[in-house]
């Protein structure tokens, strides 16, 4: 690892997580020492329970940690004002979430990772993205990760639960080359969800590449109530509408799945009073729904499993919903290569 060029930016976007951050900046402050620089920055956007007062707490001990107010609240607006105004001699940024726990020697890893990719294709990657694993604590949230984990949850997405590394197209955010970041014009700070796919449907668009390292995982903590999971992939479903639309080429198979079930279960509905064999498609879901329940919960002994079903509908329907709400809503123009504002020149928006 190039440990005496290797300036790194990490960023960390919050909003009201305090009963996470100072677990997650207490194993981001042990890594310093592997790097000639290293500046830790949570860009806050607002917090109200406590978590701006840990972050000062953690701060007067250890001097690399700033705190960055983000006026505009959301993550793509967080990463771009912290790239902006601490970005200046980091090579490498290093995205954090807070709802997740990572493994450790972290930032060293992904470092690693990006030097490494060099002897893998003639051409070192400029991003390394690592998949996720779900793991929660209450029993909803555990049936949510296990449908997260498995193939109906994710829909054999490389990124979750995946475990073969390689060049792809997509996947969780971990680091970039901060010249490639500011070169590809930073996230764009009007999309609130799905910000990382729009951002890596330009990046390729672009020239770079992209690495998944599946040996570097993420452990993400899901929500934790049916409302809160509702309202989480209703917003990924309408933020994945609006690359789709952007970048037509970025649409998978597995995504457009989604929506086609519900439309064509809303018409088995309506037309079941004429033709009852319609309904062997709902039918046949619920099934799916009742078996994968059932099977999660043996597989795990737990009672726990039996949520599974419920959850695993939550987010297929919200998702869905919200992608055809942004299909029918939103407008949106097709990407071109003109459109990039490099980070830093003051743009407010990229992509639109």
């Amino acid at each position: 690892m190039h440990t005496d060029v290797s300036g790194v930016l990490v960023v960390i976007p919050t909003l009201n997580e305090a009963t996470h951050i100072q677990a997650v900046l207490g194993g981001l402050v042990k890594e310093a020492p592997s790097f000639s620089s290293m500046r830790i920055v949570v860009a806050d956007g607002g917090s109200t329970d406590g978590t701006i007062a840990i972050v000062n707490q953690v701060a007067q001990r250890h001097p690399q940690i700033a705190l960055l107010h983000n006026p505009a609240r959301i993550q793509s607006a967080a990463i771009n004002l912290a790239a902006r105004r601490y970005g200046q001699g980091a090579d490498v940024l290093i995205r954090c979430d807070a709802h997740a726990a990572y493994p450790a020697n972290y930032c060293r890893r992904l470092v690693e990772s990006l030097d490494r990719t060099a002897a893998l294709g003639g051409a070192m990657a400029d991003a390394v993205v690592v998949p996720m694993d779900s793991a929660g604590k209450t029993c909803f949230q555990r049936a949510v990760a296990w449908v997260s984990n498995s193939p109906l949850g994710t829909g054999g997405a490389a990124h979750r639960a995946g475990r073969r590394s390689g060049f792809v197209d997509h996947g969780h955010h971990a680091a970039f080359r901060m010249d490639r970041f500011r070169a590809s014009g930073g996230y764009d700070e009007t999309f609130t969800h799905n910000e990382d796919a729009e951002f890596d449907c330009r990046q390729r668009a672009l020239g770079a590449r992209i690495y998944l390292d599946a040996s570097i995982r993420v452990q993400y903590r899901p929500r934790g109530s049916a409302r809160g999971l509702w309202r989480q992939y209703f917003a990924y479903g309408g933020g994945r509408s609006r690359t789709v639309r952007r970048y037509p080429g970025s649409l998978r198979l597995r995504q457009l799945a989604v929506p086609s079930h519900l439309v064509l279960s809303a018409l088995a509905l309506l037309v079941s009073p004429w033709w009852a064999w319609s309904l062997a498609w709902p039918a046949f879901y619920l099934l799916t729904l009742l078996g994968m329940s059932a099977l999660l919960a043996v597989r795990h002994r737990s009672a726990c499993g039996l949520l599974a079903g419920p959850a695993a509908a939550i987010m297929h329907t919200s998702w869905a919903c919200g992608f055809l709400l942004g299909l029918i809503t939103r407008r949106e123009r097709r990407w071109r290569p003109t459109m990039v504002t490099p980070l830093g020149t003051g743009a407010a928006e990229v992509g639109s």
